[in-house]
């Protein structure tokens, strides 16, 4: 094995990615090399290169926190896994002794760290982790479904299942249908929901809610999301709407399409100050507001099981691919929204 290896490495807000020759990573005990196959980009990414919205712990970085591969090498006290399995990575680096671990929130642990924000990421030949946050893949998942499933599907099941609490037969809202939004649209049908209202102010995108499963959309620009969404649900409005936009107005308008005692669970990131209903609607209407990040292994086995089984269909996913050496065209793609993209994927070979 060489002992350099490519990486496309963060240097500067509004600076290229560079494809550098770096030392491959040394294993410590507990550790796992895994060999990359393909890492997704998405928003995060974007708000890293090109905004500096959200800063890196140090420069250079290698970028990537959507990977997947093969184990390639194992540290010395690493027993559940062997060189050859094909798996995936939770990005999340974890304490496992805090509350919130403790709890089965590891998704929100007290010293939380990311790869490919924090810490080495995925756009890279070879990539260093611990071994508990190897997830194996199986077969039947490419992987390139592998890498982008860590987030852009798990982090809306979270939303879904876990935070939003979606029961069976319940009506629901997703505000937003890209790589996440159109993810959200699907985990809530699988789980049963009886009505899904996508809106999205693209129509493009509506179009591809509806391929997946919505069953209404609305396009804001072209009319009142609330009113319509109260319309559709005989004027009650949906048990839970889930916002992954990040902006004020989408916000509100989530808040204001739930019913007396809905749930509005909040996804997207954005710099903009929540504005909620006063307290004399919102607390004698029992609104619910919760924000939701990221998800925990379990939730990533989860959607895992659900793709393998053919319950969940990823085909579709993935809008492009480029290499490792075209990863700045693939991020200027994601970055100008062009062809409409839900993931754009980075092949390693």
């Amino acid at each position: 094995m060489t002992e350099k290896m490519k990486a496309a490495r963060f240097y500067g807000v509004g600076e290229p990615l560079r494809i550098d020759k770096i030392p491959v990573p040394k294993l410590d005990p507990g550790d796992v090399l895994v060999e990359i196959k393909a890492c997704g980009i998405c928003g995060s990414d974007i708000h890293i290169v090109y905004e500096g919205v959200t800063p890196t712990a140090y420069t250079p970085m290698t970028l990537g926190h959507e990977p997947s591969g093969v184990v390639f090498g194992i540290g010395s006290e690493v027993k559940d896994w062997k060189i050859g399995d094909r798996v995936t990575i939770h990005p999340f680096l974890t304490c496992g002794q805090c509350i919130n671990c403790l709890s089965g929130n590891s998704q929100i642990c007290l010293s939380r760290r990311v790869i490919g924000i924090h810490t080495e990421g995925g756009l890279a030949e070879f990539l260093k982790v611990p071994a508990k946050n190897l997830v194996l893949l199986p077969v039947n998942i490419p992987f390139d479904q592998g890498g982008i499933i860590v987030d852009a599907v798990a982090t809306p099941f979270h939303a879904v299942t876990n935070r939003g609490g979606l029961k069976a037969g319940e009506k629901v809202a997703i505000f937003g249908c890209g790589g996440l939004g159109i993810h959200g649209i699907q985990i809530a049908k699988v789980c049963g929901a009886s009505l899904v209202i996508a809106v999205d102010a693209i129509d493009s995108a509506l179009d591809r809610a509806k391929k997946v499963g919505a069953d209404e959309v609305i396009n804001p620009r072209k009319e009142n999301p609330i009113e319509k969404i109260k319309e559709m649900t005989g004027g009650m409005g949906v048990d839970l709407a889930v916002e992954f936009v990040g902006l004020k107005e989408t916000i509100e308008q989530a808040v204001k399409s739930v019913r007396v005692g809905g749930r509005t669970v909040v996804v997207g990131l954005g710099p903009e100050t929540i504005s909620l209903p006063p307290p004399t609607t919102f607390v004698r209407t029992e609104l619910s507001f919760l924000g939701s990040y990221g998800s925990t292994t379990l939730e990533i086995q989860n959607v895992i099981d659900l793709v393998a089984g053919g319950n969940l269909d990823l085909s579709e996913s993935i809008t492009e691919r480029f290499q490792l050496e075209e990863v700045n065209a693939g991020l200027e793609r994601l970055h100008q929204k062009i062809g409409n993209p839900i993931r754009i994927v980075i092949e390693i070979k």
